[in-house]
This record gives C-alpha cells, sequence and structure tokens, in this order.
C-alpha cells in the first residue's frame, strides 16, 4: 500500500485536532479582541489544552498570529488563483489575485498590519514565519503566471513585475496612512499603481 494512502494514525488524528482548535481558537480572540490584547492563556482555554501543548505548535502570540493569518492566507491566495484563471484580461487577472489577499488582510486591520510586520522583522528560521514568506513567493509566482500570458512580457521582466506588484500591495496594506482605508480603497491604491506597471 502507498505511503499517502495509509489511514492517519490516533496521534497524528490528535495533533491535527489540536492545531485546528488553537488556530480557530486564536483566530476568534484575534478577529474579537486584536492580537495585542489577547493573552496566549486565553487561546489555550479556548482551545482547551495547557499553555505547555500550546508552546509545542508556536512558541509565542506572534507565532500564533502568523499561523492563523497564514492559514487565511492560503485559502484567499487560492480564491485569488481561480478567479485570476477565469479572467482573460492581464490587469483584471492581476488584480482578481490581490483582491482576497488584500481582504483577508483586512478582516481586522491592526492585526493585518501586525502580521506584516512579523514577516518583514520576524525570525526567517521560525516555521510560521518560513510559511508565510512562502505564501509571498507563491503570490508572487501567481502573478507572474498572469504576466507571462503577455506575449510583450518576458519571463523574467514577468517575475520581477511580480515581485513589484508584491511590494506596491503590501506597502499599500501595511502603511499607518492607510489604516482607516476600506478594502475597496485599498485595492483601488493598488489598481492605480499596477495599471502603470503593465504595457497599454
Amino acid at each position: 500500500m502507498p505511503v499517502d494512502s495509509q489511514p492517519i494514525g490516533r496521534r497524528e488524528r490528535n495533533k491535527r485536532d489540536k492545531l485546528e482548535r488553537i488556530i480557530a481558537a486564536a483566530r476568534d480572540l484575534f478577529d474579537t479582541y486584536g492580537v495585542d490584547a489577547v493573552t496566549t492563556q486565553q487561546i489555550a482555554d479556548q482551545a482547551d489544552i495547557g499553555t505547555g501543548t500550546l508552546f509545542l505548535y508556536a512558541r509565542s502570540k506572534s507565532e500564533l498570529l502568523l499561523m492563523v493569518q497564514n492559514s487565511g492566507y492560503v485559502a484567499a491566495l487560492e480564491e485569488g488563483k481561480a478567479a485570476a484563471a477565469n479572467t482573460a484580461e492581464i490587469f483584471g487577472a492581476v488584480m482578481a489575485i490581490i483582491r482576497p489577499v488584500v481582504e483577508c488582510n483586512r478582516t481586522h486591520v491592526e492585526n493585518g498590519r501586525t502580521y506584516l510586520r512579523e514577516l518583514v522583522f520576524g525570525d526567517p528560521e521560525e516555521t510560521h514565519h518560513r510559511d508565510a514568506l512562502t505564501l509571498t513567493i507563491k503570490t508572487e509566482e501567481a502573478v507572474a503566471a498572469v504576466l507571462r500570458r503577455d506575449r510583450r512580457i518576458k519571463a523574467g521582466d514577468a517575475a520581477t513585475l511580480a515581485q513589484i506588484v508584491s511590494a506596491i500591495m503590501f506597502i499599500s496594506m501595511a502603511v499607518t496612512i492607510n489604516a482607516t482605508h476600506t478594502v475597496d480603497e485599498i485595492v483601488e491604491e493598488i489598481a492605480g499603481r499596477v495599471r502603470v506597471l503593465l504595457p497599454s
């Protein structure tokens, strides 16, 4: 029997169940109160585990935020890629990738901005931070794949343009002046800058 088709053991199921409970508890508390107002003890209590067990999955509240935001980011990126695949026009397809990521980041503005700060300044050797960086790279790859549909854009240029698009997106979400802006306002700002980059 191939390894992939073997049933998951009880121990592995228990680990997954605890991880799901931790993510659900942290997401609920962070969305309700904001990451700064929540303690790891509250998360452990809501997940119905001990704090020692919690720290086996994440060593700090920052790591918990990364874990929570990463899980939302994965879904947002998949949604964006699916929408881009069904959008023929290049600019529209790029924005189809960007919009769900912005929506995910703006679910709770301060949590989203804290996530971006952790992404930039956190420990790249830490698992959840590394996962966040990987998601950023996957977003750039998705944008580059769309840009390569345009025969006027060379493959190497598509990758560079995708990195610039990513930088525009993250700056627009992170800057303090945009803290009170809506998703539509953030997306419109990004769109105005991305439109300038693309061949007309």
